[in-house]
């Protein structure tokens, strides 16, 4: 009983002792320092102001960002202003990343820059069925900041590290093309101030990034790196006030001949479509939209590289300037301009349209892109790339028809005429995608009716077996481009019926025979519309496939040392016959459309236009005789004269992917080109697609050729 009392006692003792600490005074914790001001944080850094603040630290490598806009929205996009030179992997000098509408959120010490789903809206619709659809697809948060100083409402956060960083996915980009796996290397990448610039609208950010090697570099990287295992770059991080109100989104129309952009509108009546579209095009008003011509607001301007050289610069420039005559024939004055690139403007800021010349290691497409206002389909940036291979091989294209190096003779200025006059055509083409349009591959049998199409060399026998290329290209914007600009640029006057006026334009223009059709309907091998194509020329496909086939015996029977310059290898002969001898191959592809063929338009509910068209069987037939005929010996074999004369190719000079295939050890295959020419004919003619159709078509319509007969 003694021993229990003293447990008890000792007990009590103890938890006396225990709340008479709990009792005591805690030590004083340690305040939290104070958030700096701004101004004492960089005091000692360079200031770049624009429309978001920079100050750079040169001591510690940091690059700072002021935000004074919270929840206010804004474009973002990366670009690759200098890039891989390959065309295989795709990363190209200026090449343009995806805009996105973006905004700065506070929450606390940290700063998150969301970015707005745009693809689902609540257009017009109530806050609370704006916030339920919000709410409803996931948002994306595409950087993250502490605060580290703050006055008056702005706060400055580190944003070294989400500018030294692989936004333009380069890493992914590799191992996609498997080029294998590199990582970003940060000892090796640092900040590139000379194009770090800040502007009233714009801020721009450039880095360079250096990609360590973790496994075997691909082929293609081996081709153009000084040092496989290492690639550097540069990207570039351009932050861009929205454009001011006053554009209204035009509605998109298939048959029109614009690229779109869309969204689901959750707010949109139950009798009216979810999606909604407009098309993509540039900001361009009337100061007097009463007059039949006015001068516009403001000019559409682009510019040209200056690093493009001569005389492929004045080319470029007079392509571009051919879109003055669709803004001329939609009413506009003085609307349209093309001028160099000011000295010291940054090529990658947001502020110039530009059409930039741009070299890889193989040749290639060339393109048009945009930075497009997601919300509208405003057109805010146009950027032209064209690679600099591809004058050399029209240049080519030209010596094998021509065979122009006579001994004793001065070489023809035909070459330089043609390739140059492409070039004029492809500048056309291109700044015609920045302008918001697409291809349209039916346009080549209304008279080469757009700069959108594909064109061939359009080259013509003389009464000696000679060839003429004095029309080889088109000059001038086409008329279906009058008629899509018209669509797109037209400011109406005040009270007009818009959409009527716009249907309008088309009804006019089809009536004319010009209607649109594009790459859905010409790029797969097994598609139906007989007219459709890339690369074609003529109103009838099969007509024009004969038509070549006597261009090409005619050149291929005076094939020989003339298609090369004196001095150069025999060898080299073989570059200059590989587009000779398959000129017809695209030509074989447009005709091949005709068997099943159906022709088609983009009919809309009452527009009058007539949907399906099969084509005739004794049609579809002539175009199944005409393909065979390519394939006959005399049409597959080499001139024995031509044969002599290619021996195998000296040191200094290997095989590339530009020839043909070889199977016989260095001795040039006479067999190889035969096989090409088979390849592309069997494919066509079988595809499966078009198979199918055969069998198809014959059980609808016994008069049809089916597959059996085909076979």
């Amino acid at each position: 009983m003694k021993l229990r009392f003293f447990s008890w006692l000792v007990l009590a003792f103890a938890w006396l002792g225990v709340a008479a600490g709990f009792a005591q005074d805690p030590k004083p914790a340690t305040a939290p320092a104070p958030t700096p001001t701004i101004k004492a944080k960089v005091a000692g850094m360079e200031a770049r102001p624009g429309f978001f603040p920079l100050y750079w630290d040169a001591k510690a490598g940091k690059l700072w960002l002021e935000i004074s806009r919270f929840d206010d929205d804004f474009l973002y996009y990366d670009s690759l202003p200098a890039g891989l030179g390959s065309n295989d992997i795709g990363l190209d000098r200026g090449q343009l990343g995806q805009e996105r509408l973006v905004h700065f959120s506070r929450s606390g010490p940290k700063v998150l820059l969301m970015e707005t789903n745009l693809a689902f809206r609540a257009a017009g619709g109530s806050a609370a069925e704006q916030r339920a659809v919000r709410d409803s697809f996931a948002q994306s948060v595409v950087g993250g900041f502490e605060v580290a100083a703050e006055e008056g409402g702005r706060v400055l956060v580190d944003a070294t590290a989400f500018f030294l960083r692989d936004a333009h996915d380069v890493a992914g980009v590799l191992k996609r093309t498997k080029q294998g796996e590199f990582k970003l290397d940060l000892a090796r990448s640092a900040f590139y101030l000379e194009n770090t610039k800040g502007f009233p609208r714009n801020t721009e950010v450039e880095v360079t990034l250096t990609f360590a090697a973790n496994s075997e570099p691909g082929e293609w990287v081996r081709d153009i790196a000084s040092d496989p295992t290492s690639l550097t770059v540069r990207t570039h991080h351009s932050m861009v006030q929205l454009p001011e109100p006053g554009y209204t989104p035009r509605a998109f129309d298939p048959r029109a001949g614009y690229f779109s952009t869309g969204f689901a509108n959750y707010a949109s009546p139950i009798d009216e479509p979810l999606v909604q579209q407009f098309i993509t095009r540039h900001r361009l008003a009337k100061k007097d939209p009463s007059e039949a011509k006015s001068e516009p607001v403001a000019p559409i301007v682009y510019y040209l590289d200056p690093a493009t050289p001569e005389p492929v610069r004045s080319a470029l420039l007079d392509g571009a300037r051919w879109w003055n005559q669709a803004f001329e024939a939609a009413g506009y004055v003085n609307a349209w301009r093309i001028e160099m690139l000011p000295d010291g403007a940054d090529p990658m800021d947001v502020r110039y349209n530009l059409i930039q010349w741009v070299h890889r290691y193989t040749r290639g497409w060339s393109n048009g892109a945009s930075i497009v206002d997601p919300r509208t389909g405003e057109i805010i940036k146009g950027l032209v790339t064209l690679g600099s291979l591809r004058v050399r091989q029209d240049y080519l294209i030209a010596e094998g028809l021509l065979a122009p190096y006579e001994t004793g003779k001065p070489a023809s200025p035909e070459m330089e005429k043609m390739a140059l006059a492409r070039l004029r055509q492809l500048s056309a083409h291109e700044v015609g995608h920045t302008l918001g349009l697409a291809h349209n591959y039916i346009a080549s049998t209304a008279g080469r009716a757009s700069v959108m199409d594909y064109p061939p060399p359009f080259a013509q026998l003389r009464a000696d077996g000679t060839v003429d290329l004095s029309d080889a290209y088109a000059v001038g914007i086409g008329e279906w481009d009058k008629v899509s600009i018209a669509f797109g640029y037209q400011d109406f006057p005040k009270g007009t019926d818009e959409p009527r006026a716009l249907t309008g334009i088309l009804d006019a223009a089809r009536a004319h025979g010009l209607i649109f059709l594009t790459d859905k309907d010409a790029r797969p091998p097994g598609s139906p519309h007989p007219q459709v194509h890339l690369w074609d020329t003529g109103v009838n496909a099969v007509d024009d496939l004969s038509r070549m086939l006597a261009l090409r015996a005619a050149v291929l029977a005076r094939f020989g040392e003339n298609v090369i310059k004196p001095g150069r290898p025999l060898a080299t002969i073989e570059e200059a016959l590989v587009p000779a001898y398959l000129m017809h191959r695209y030509q074989l592809e447009a005709a091949a459309k005709s068997i099943a063929g159906t022709a088609y338009t983009y009919a809309l509910r009452g527009d009058g236009q007539v949907p399906l068209t099969p084509v005739a069987p004794a049609e579809q037939r002539r175009a199944l005789d005409t393909i065979l005929s390519s394939l006959s010996p005399d049409a597959l074999k080499l001139p024995e004269s031509l044969l002599k004369i290619i021996p195998p190719r000296p040191a200094g000079f290997p095989r590339h992917r530009e020839l043909f295939a070889n199977h016989t050890a260095e001795v040039f295959d006479a067999l190889a080109p035969a096989e090409a020419a088979a390849e592309i004919a069997f494919a066509v003619v079988f595809d499966p697609g078009r198979a199918a159709r055969l069998v198809e078509q014959h059980a609808r319509d016994a008069q049809q050729p089916g597959l059996d007969e085909g076979i």
